[in-house]
C-alpha cells in the first residue's frame, strides 16, 4: 500500500507556474514527470510556456513511471514505455528547435506544424532522466542533459553514472557535458539508524555524510526532499526542515 501522501499532491506544472510568477532567481524543475502519462506536443507547449514566463529556469526532469495502476489510470502503455520514451524524447526536442516541426515515428506523428514560441534557454531547457535500468541509462546517455538518481547508495550512484558517460563518450557525446543532479528524499531521525539504512535516512549527521558523499563522487547539485520526514505535511514544519538542510551544504 502506497503512503499516505502519495494520495495529495497539486499538478506539478500548474504549481511551477505559480511559482515562476512569485521568483525570480530559483530554477523550477520536476522530479520526475512520467512520460508515458503525456502527449509530447503539449506538454512540450506547457514546458515552453513555464521557461518563457520564468525567463528561462526551468529544469526538466523525466521519467518512464513505476506504478502500474497509474499506467492503467491514464491509459499508458507499460510494455512499450521505453520505445516510446525515446520517440517522446525526439518530438520534444524537434518541437523546441524547429520550426516548422514534422515527425513520423511508430508511436507518435506531428504533421508539419509551426508549434512557436520557442523556449529561451538554447537549444531548449536541459533534460535530466531518472534511469535505474541498463537500457533507460543508455538513453539518458545518448538523448539527456543529465541524471537524476534517487534512492541510490552513493557507491552505486559513482558505479553508474562512471557508465553513462562511457556510454556517452561511444555515443560521440562529450561525457563532461552530461550532470549529476541528485534527489534526496529525506527521513530524519533522533538516533542513528545501521549500516543498512536507506540514503539520506537517519539523524543529520549521517545525512550530513550522504551529501559529502554525493560531492566527493561529482554530484553537480545535490536538492531536499523533505516530504518522507515526520510532520512534513505542515508548512511550518517543512520551513524548519528545510532551513536544517540547508545548513549541511
Amino acid at each position: 500500500m502506497l503512503p499516505e501522501y502519495y494520495k495529495y499532491s497539486l499538478d506539478p506544472l500548474d504549481t511551477l507556474t505559480f511559482a515562476a510568477a512569485h521568483t525570480k532567481t530559483i530554477a523550477l524543475g520536476t522530479s520526475v514527470l512520467d512520460i508515458p502519462y503525456h502527449n509530447p506536443v503539449t506538454l512540450a507547449r506547457r514546458l515552453t510556456t513555464i521557461d518563457l514566463l520564468s525567463n528561462g529556469r526551468l529544469r526538466l526532469g523525466l521519467g518512464l513511471g513505476w506504478s502500474k495502476d497509474e499506467l492503467d489510470a491514464t491509459g499508458a502503455d507499460m510494455k512499450n514505455r521505453g520505445a516510446m520514451a525515446d520517440e517522446f524524447l525526439q518530438v520534444l526536442k524537434a518541437i523546441w528547435t524547429t520550426d516548422p516541426v514534422a515527425f513520423q515515428g511508430k508511436f507518435y506523428k506531428v504533421p508539419k506544424s509551426y508549434i512557436s514560441l520557442k523556449p529561451v534557454q538554447k537549444p531548449h531547457p536541459p533534460i535530466y532522466m531518472a534511469a535505474f535500468a541498463a537500457p533507460a541509462l543508455k538513453r539518458l546517455a545518448t538523448m539527456a542533459d543529465g541524471w537524476n538518481p534517487v534512492a541510490i547508495p552513493v557507491a552505486g550512484m559513482a558505479q553508474m553514472f562512471t557508465a553513462v558517460k562511457q556510454m556517452a563518450k561511444e555515443a560521440g557525446r562529450d561525457p563532461a557535458s552530461l550532470a549529476m543532479v541528485v534527489r534526496a528524499n529525506v527521513d530524519i531521525t533522533d538516533r542513528p539508524l545501521g549500516q543498512e539504512r536507506m540514503i539520506f535516512s537517519g539523524t543529520i549527521e549521517q545525512i550530513k555524510e550522504d551529501a559529502v558523499g554525493c560531492r566527493d563522487i561529482g554530484a553537480h547539485e545535490l536538492f531536499f526532499d523533505p516530504v518522507f520526514s515526520p510532520g512534513a505535511d505542515s508548512l511550518d514544519r517543512w520551513l524548519a526542515l528545510m532551513e536544517q538542510l540547508r545548513k549541511l551544504v
